[in-house]
């Protein structure tokens, strides 16, 4: 303020009248009205920023507690990452397309350390092409039921699926996805798993599972919810619908992620894989 009237009229009579204290203190005061503005500022900036880290998140938050029950698989190879479900001690569903060669399962990535800790002898298990089973008809459909070799601990969480009356999600209902997926197309898996709602929706012309696998509009759903994608290591992780598995992700998301998820329908295996498990078990 000082520095404004001495700008406007150098000589006036005014300007040489205020006293030295007054100018001195009108400049602190002008000072501390800039200071408090560029504070602002930076605060605008700072939120701005955070909002645009966030949209690069794919429309996850973490998981903290939920989710539990979440496996990783990974090609001994090295050439796939996915996610999977564990249904009970001794059996995982993921996607068909996620395994069909000599894997390695890992379990408990979701639950906190001192449980790892203490059960670390278990956690990986290698599963040879034997220990998979892939639902067939005319042709293998995009799922898959793996045998584990020793059974998990009888505290790690489970997941359950309809086991009477199953009906899948309607047109616009609320259905939970989550996995340990990148954050973009091309990254790398994160270290835990990610959530996320999204809305049932219509099937596109083009969004199925693989060529190689049967699907219809039996079989199939779809999800989507702007900013909310499924990408590379998600495939075979649970679709949540009224806290029971009502899906597995099966969308092709190794090059590109995918804004509308593929899933696969467990109403229409649910005999399969209870009938699976139980001639498997013996």
């Amino acid at each position: 303020m000082y520095i404004h009237l001495k700008d406007q009229n150098p000589s006036s009579s005014f300007s040489q009248s205020i006293h030295p204290s007054t100018r001195v203190q009108r400049r602190s005061t002008s000072g501390e009205v800039i200071m408090k503005l560029c504070l602002v500022l930076v605060l605008l900036l700072a939120d701005a920023v955070s909002g645009s880290i966030e949209k690069r998140i794919v429309g996850s938050q973490p998981c903290k507690k939920d989710r539990q029950y979440h496996v990783q698989i990974k090609s001994v190879q090295g050439d796939k990452v996915c996610g999977g479900a564990l249904l009970n001690t001794r059996w995982i569903l993921t996607a068909s397309h996620c395994a069909e060669q000599l894997v390695e399962v890992e379990l408990g990535k979701q639950l906190p350390w001192y449980k790892i800790n203490k059960l670390s002898s278990i956690l990986k298990q290698k599963i040879p092409k034997e220990q998979q089973f892939t639902f067939t008809e005319d042709n293998p459909h995009d799922i898959m039921l793996m045998k584990l070799n020793k059974d998990a601990p009888a505290q790690f969480p489970t997941i359950s699926y309809p086991k009477l009356e199953c009906e899948r999600p309607q047109m616009k209902q609320v259905v939970y996805i989550g996995g340990m997926g990148s954050k973009k197309a091309g990254g790398k898996p994160e270290s835990s798993v990610k959530c996320a709602s999204t809305e049932i929706s219509e099937c596109g012309e083009n969004d199925k599972p693989a060529s190689k696998y049967q699907s219809d509009e039996s079989t199939t759903m779809c999800a989507f919810k702007p900013g909310v994608e499924a990408c590379y290591g998600d495939s075979g992780s649970a679709v949540e619908f009224d806290g029971l598995l009502h899906g597995i992700i099966v969308s092709d998301t190794r090059d590109n992620c995918a804004n509308t998820i593929v899933m696969l329908d467990i109403c229409h295996y649910k005999q399969w894989i209870e009938d699976t498990m139980k001639k498997e078990s013996t």
